[in-house]
């Protein structure tokens, strides 16, 4: 959805009917997935005619790592890691936390390095490679 709106940004605000019918998305999952990105700043709303939604922010300012994490919660591979500091009163002697740790940081770097802006141009390039 924050894909298509990316793409087209320039269009206005945007329906979610045409957002359900050029993702193949059904219409209802997209309302229920609206609410958490409208409680996070994430659109912006129009009601009425020409009604719809549109990013709040430009593609590049939206990471990969911050929509996941309003969607999915927390990105730790582990439950103990989604506090900070690590309340498991076994933390101190447990030998696989640094490697949880470890994987954890190069999540996070990895999804906040990458942009929806980022996903579009590399789309883009895809699509004009030709032989």
């Amino acid at each position: 959805m924050l894909i298509d709106l990316a793409e087209h940004q320039n269009d206005g605000f945007v329906a979610l009917k045409d957002i359900a019918a050029r993702q193949n998305i059904s219409k209802k999952y997209l309302e229920q997935i609206v609410p958490v990105f409208n409680k996070s700043n994430i659109l912006n709303t129009n009601r009425g005619f020409q009604g719809g939604y549109r990013l709040a922010r430009s593609a590049d300012k939206y990471t990969v790592g911050e929509i996941l994490r309003l969607t999915e919660g927390s990105l730790a591979p582990v439950a103990c890691l989604e506090n900070d500091p690590v309340q498991c009163e076994r933390s101190g002697e447990c030998a696989t936390l640094p490697v949880w740790q470890g994987l954890y940081r190069v999540i996070n770097e990895y999804l906040d390095g990458i942009t929806l802006q980022d996903i579009l141009d590399r789309q883009r390039d895809a699509s004009d490679y030709v032989i």
